[in-house]
C-alpha cells in the first residue's frame, strides 16, 4: 500500500455522495449512535462491489447492459424511497425535535442497500485498485483485498466524522422548526437528484 493510494482513497471518501448524505441525515435525525450505525452499514455495503472487482464480476456487469440496468433502477427506486422518508413526518430520515430510537442494525441495513444497489461502485473499484498493485499476478488478489479493506476502514472512519458533526449540529437545529423543515426538504431533494443522476448513468 502506498501513500498515493491512501491520499486517493481519503479524497474519494471525503467527496459527498449517497453514503455521506445518508449518514448526515441519520446523524441530524437520530443522533450520534445512529450515525455510527449508518457509517457501518455504508462501509459494509462496499463489500459486494470489492468482491465483484476482485473476482472480475464487475467487468461482467459493465458488459451486460440488462444486468446493469436492473441494478441501476433498483437503486433509483431506493433513492426515491429515501427521499420520501425525508419528507414524511415519521419517515426514517426525517429530522424532528423528538429523537427516535430506531434499531441500529436496521439503520445499518439501509446503508448497506444504498451502496449495494449502486452498480457504478463495482466498476469504480475495478478502475481504482489495479493501478496500485505491485504487478505480481500471484499476489494480485490478496493485494486487492488488502487495499479494499483499507478503503472500507477509511470509509467508516470518515463517515463517522460526518455523522458526529451532524449529531452535534442537531443540537443547534432543534430550536428551529423552520430549519428542520428546510433540512427535510433539502435531503429529499438531494436523494431525488441522486436518483436522477443514477438513472442517467450508463454501463
Amino acid at each position: 500500500m502506498t501513500a498515493e493510494f491512501l491520499l486517493t482513497a481519503i479524497v474519494v471518501c471525503l467527496i459527498p455522495g449517497t453514503g455521506v448524505i445518508y449518514t448526515l441525515a441519520i446523524g441530524l435525525g437520530q443522533g450520534t449512535k445512529a450515525s455510527i450505525w449508518a457509517a457501518l452499514g455504508c462501509a459494509f455495503g462496499i463489500v459486494p462491489h470489492l468482491a465483484a472487482a476482485i473476482l472480475g464480476l464487475a467487468a461482467v456487469l459493465h458488459a451486460s447492459a440488462v444486468l446493469f440496468t436492473v441494478v441501476k433502477f433498483a437503486g433509483v427506486a431506493y433513492l426515491l424511497w429515501l427521499a420520501r422518508q425525508a419528507l414524511q413526518a415519521d419517515g426514517a430520515l426525517s429530522v424532528q425535535a423528538e429523537t427516535r430510537r430506531e434499531a441500529g442494525p436496521r439503520i445499518a441495513w439501509r446503508g448497506v442497500l444504498l451502496n449495494v444497489l449502486n452498480p457504478k461502485l463495482s466498476i469504480f473499484f475495478l478502475a481504482l485498485l489495479p493501478p496500485f498493485l505491485s504487478g505480481n499476478p500471484a499476489t494480485a488478489t490478496l493485494e486487492m483485498a488488502e487495499l479494499g479493506a483499507v478503503f472500507m476502514a477509511l470509509t467508516f472512519g470518515i463517515f463517522v466524522c460526518y455523522g458526529l458533526f451532524a449529531a452535534e449540529a442537531r443540537r443547534w437545529l432543534l430550536s428551529s422548526a423552520r430549519a428542520m423543515r428546510w433540512l427535510n426538504r433539502s435531503f429529499a431533494a438531494i436523494f431525488a437528484l441522486l436518483a436522477g443522476r443514477l438513472a442517467l448513468e450508463r454501463a
